[in-house]
């Protein structure tokens, strides 16, 4: 593909991506003033523009009338936020399902506390429009950007090995969605491995999907907590109440996805079509589960992989990485997908 086309599709997708990058933030908190004397209890968690908590607690209601108050910090994905818990200066926050692989490879003090099942059509492999790639074997040899860590990087390891690859064969480029775009800019990769709301801007500016994690991965994602937040009685207390809450709104969007969409559009800057692309394909999708044995052998599985792939130091016990105490009245992780509404 030329240098020219790589440009013309990157240049088409710019404006989309940077500006739902915008209202993403960074990787950092947004300050707060301090808690004082009598003040309700403060909940710290950590968010991102592909799960929205925050826009999405607010659209259903489930943040009215809270008996404590969230302190909401923004990031650009999974990895960095896992880094933010395991400092300890955020409580908790939703993640794919590499992340916390990478987190307990490095022994952060966190734990697995839910588990969310959804559909992974979102997470995908894409090439700009006119690129000659017409599957993912045909990536031999060529660069492919990806946020190290993320859903997204167990989907391109996942299916590079079921195309009879692996990561040995091409050109990884650990990069942000932000800097992937750069790369794009540049005609420095050939193919992206990224996840909505991402793929379906890329799409939307002609970029053309060459496969899905639909049948590689279990389309799970996870919440994960500091250890110091779950090992003080009051905070867990908190804990469990916000994802009985996120968990209200995931419904909520599920049988909503038009108003959703709107809300989501209004508040990010992703364009409506986007949105609601993206919230029929993945977020209404979305049901809470039960962290149970075969959530965790799915982990394991991924753990596995990476350290096969060496990738990750070594392999380790996931299940070490997990608390269980908030799994009552879920269904399990195996439960069937609900159709979209």
């Amino acid at each position: 593909m030329s240098l020219k086309n790589r440009r013309t599709v990157a240049a088409a997708i710019a404006p989309l991506l940077l500006a739902a990058l915008a209202a993403c933030g960074s990787s950092s908190a947004r300050s707060q003033a301090p808690e004082s004397a009598g003040a309700a209890p403060t909940l710290r968690v950590g968010d991102q523009k592909g799960s929205a908590a925050q826009a999405l607690l607010d659209a259903s209601g489930q943040s009215k009338d809270l008996p404590y108050r969230i302190s909401w910090s923004s990031f650009t994905s999974g990895p960095p936020m896992l880094e933010a818990i395991g400092a300890g200066s955020v409580d908790l926050g939703s993640v794919g399902d590499t992340p916390p692989v990478f987190a307990g490879a490095a022994k952060r003090p966190v734990k697995v506390v839910g588990a969310v099942r959804a559909s992974a059509a979102g997470d995908a492999v894409l090439v700009p429009k006119g690129s000659g790639v017409t599957g993912i074997a045909a990536l031999k040899g060529r660069t492919i950007a990806v946020a190290q860590g993320s859903s997204s990087h167990y989907t391109l390891v996942a299916l590079l090995l079921k195309a009879g690859l692996s990561p040995a064969d091409v050109h990884l480029s650990y990069l942000q969605p932000a800097d992937a775009l750069a790369a794009f800019n540049s005609g420095k990769i050939d193919a992206w491995a990224v996840w909505d709301p991402y793929t379906a801007m890329a799409e939307q500016a002609g970029g053309r999907v060459l496969a899905t994690g639909e049948g590689v991965t279990a389309g799970l994602s996870f919440a994960v907590a500091s250890t110091s937040a779950l090992a003080d009685q009051a905070r867990s207390k908190l804990v469990g109440d916000y994802l009985q809450r996120l968990r209200a709104a995931q419904h909520w969007a599920a049988t909503h996805p038009e108003e959703w969409a709107q809300v989501w559009s209004k508040q990010t800057g992703i364009p409506y079509d986007v949105a609601l692309t993206s919230v029929r394909r993945t977020q209404a999708t979305s049901f809470g589960v039960a962290l149970d044995d075969d959530a965790v052998r799915s982990e394991q599985a991924i753990a596995d992989t990476f350290a096969g792939q060496k990738l990750i130091p070594a392999s380790f016990s996931f299940a070490d990485f997990t608390d269980r105490r908030f799994n009552a009245g879920l269904p399990a992780s195996t439960t069937q997908l609900p159709p979209p509404s």
